[in-house]
């Protein structure tokens, strides 16, 4: 039977190579094999029990229905007193906020709503591998600025003011940043805003790891920097910090203006986010902190035992991350084809599964990035099963 093709712009896009890796870890595992999976970014804690049982008692109740497409009440006035608690940001709830199913939609329905067919969004690479495939199915591009890991992936305003051209309609930032680790300077972050306000951009600031900081690191979202909030859509959610990935809920704060056109994407994608699972997320953002405090104490312990056995091993070098759930290590020196070939080698040889750093754009080749989110065990089994690769 003749059948006519595909979308274009759909057939041109790549499968994720995250979630390639998690498919061959899993077939590997079915197969019997004793797979360490290193690849994703699944935190191992259980999602605390009071937002469990706030969304188990919403699900009893009957809260099984729709909801405004903006979200509950409740959950947008939580997220409003998040913002004014932690970032002295003025929120209102009926016009700054969209609830959403996952920070990932949140993300789709802003690009889809800032960008149109050939033009470009400024990414710093390294950068998480979703940004460049959402940007095309909006019909635009993606302009890399390399970022060096010589200079510990610092973010240059220079490299991003050079990037802008025409076409560009903004500039998408991850902070802190998926692979590298790297928490934003204040200085950092203020050249980024000086670039966007300069030349008219809109900044997307992906700032889902925002509460999985560590040592003296501290997270400054870029809406909160005087003149920013205007020209700032701010992504966040609940899976990183939470342990609540599986949950699928995340929320976008913008202007006014900018928050009414993406409703629009919401009501015709998605319509609303679950509504028990809303409960849930009230639950986690007014209620106690203290287990997320312990989570990241338990990343960053996790993070040093990962650093200090990469560390000991000639040939890999990496700095400790100063925030996400990610060591991204450099293997340059290891003497392998490309970071593809170095992967697929050490899942064969010892079954550890780790992401090539070119699945993260320009920036990428020679590193592989490492998570930290899975159990002391897994970290330590890692380890020694690597050093033992290179015996």
């Amino acid at each position: 039977m003749y059948l006519r093709t595909v979308s274009k712009r759909v057939e041109r896009l790549k499968l994720s190579e995250t979630y390639a890796i998690l498919d061959r870890v899993r077939k590997l595992r079915e197969q019997g094999e004793d797979v360490i999976d290193l690849g994703g970014g699944e935190p191992s804690f259980r999602t605390p029990d009071h937002i469990t049982h706030a969304a188990i008692d919403a699900l009893s109740d009957g809260e099984t229905h729709y909801t405004a497409s903006r979200g509950t009440k409740a959950l947008l006035e939580a997220v409003t007193q998040k913002y004014k608690r932690e970032h002295d940001l003025e929120l209102d709830a009926d016009k700054n906020i969209i609830i959403t199913p996952s920070a990932k939609h949140a993300l789709f329905i802003a690009l889809m709503t800032l960008l149109d067919d050939g033009d470009e969004l400024i990414v710093p690479t390294p950068s998480w591998v979703s940004y460049k495939a959402m940007a095309a199915m909006a019909g635009a591009t993606v302009k890399a600025v390399p970022l060096d890991g010589k200079t510990g992936f610092m973010l240059d305003p220079d490299a991003l003011e050079q990037a802008v051209t025409p076409r560009t309609k903004a500039i998408l930032i991850n902070n802190p940043n998926n692979p590298t680790g790297r928490v934003l300077t204040r200085e950092e972050v203020l050249g980024v805003v000086q670039v966007a306000l300069k030349h008219g951009l809109y900044i997307v600031s992906d700032e889902i790891y925002e509460k999985v900081i560590y040592d003296r690191s501290r997270h400054i979202s870029i809406a909160s920097i005087e003149g920013a909030a205007p020209i700032t859509v701010t992504i966040s959610g609940f899976s990183k910090a939470y342990a609540m990935t599986g949950w699928r809920l995340g929320y976008v704060v913008s202007s006014e203006e900018i928050s009414h056109q993406m409703l629009k994407v919401q009501q015709h994608t998605v319509g609303c986010a679950g509504s028990f699972i809303q409960f849930g997320g009230v639950a986690a953002l007014a209620g106690c902190q203290q287990r997320i405090a312990e989570m990241v104490v338990s990343y960053q312990q996790r993070r040093d035992r990962l650093v200090s056995g990469l560390e000991k091993i000639n040939g890999i070098t990496c700095v400790a991350p100063e925030g996400a759930l990610y060591v991204f290590a450099s293997i340059s020196a290891l003497g392998f084809e490309n970071s593809m070939a170095f992967t697929r080698w050490l899942l064969e040889t010892v079954k550890v599964a780790v992401t090539p750093g070119t699945a993260f754009g320009e920036g990428g080749e020679g590193y592989i990035r490492l998570s930290f989110a899975g159990s002391d065990e897994d970290i330590d089994e890692a380890v020694s099963r690597l050093h033992y690769a290179f015996q």
